[in-house]
């Protein structure tokens, strides 16, 4: 079971960080990102909330996945899942206020951006189930 969850967190950090590092280039490059069903993402991504201090929202959600891959790979036992845990859980908390703003106060949706969200509310149910179930047997990744 370890090892399927260690498989399954890193899928899923990768698959986040793919997210991120295409809203990143789409916010950049100065296009509006491919959005299927919803079009909100133009709308989002034009937003007042599309940057926090300054920094571009999908810059701060390529640093978390980034962040998390980084301890996940390099910080060997309960320090590293420990770290991740706690950037998962950091990483959620943004991610649902982020949602809150796209539905209460943008009146959008971007199926990126709740893909996002998705990734980071699962990384955080993953992190924490490995570190609870078997803190002393990890080692990294």
């Amino acid at each position: 079971m370890s090892d399927r969850l260690r498989t399954a967190t890193l899928a899923v950090t990768v698959l986040g960080l793919g997210v991120a590092v295409y809203l990143t280039y789409a916010h950049y490059a100065g296009i509006d990102p491919a959005c299927g069903i919803s079009h909100g993402c133009s709308k989002v991504q034009a937003s007042d909330w599309a940057t926090f201090a300054g920094i571009p929202v999908a810059v701060l959600g390529l640093i978390g996945y980034v962040s998390i891959l980084a301890v996940l790979l390099l910080v060997p036992g309960d320090a590293g899942l420990l770290a991740a845990v706690g950037l998962a859980w950091v990483g959620f908390g943004f991610s649902m206020y982020l949602t809150y703003v796209e539905i209460a106060e943008i009146d959008a949706i971007c199926q990126w951006c709740v893909a996002s969200a998705v990734c980071m509310t699962l990384l955080a149910a993953l992190t924490t189930t490995r570190f609870l179930r078997a803190p002393s047997q990890e080692t990294t990744a």
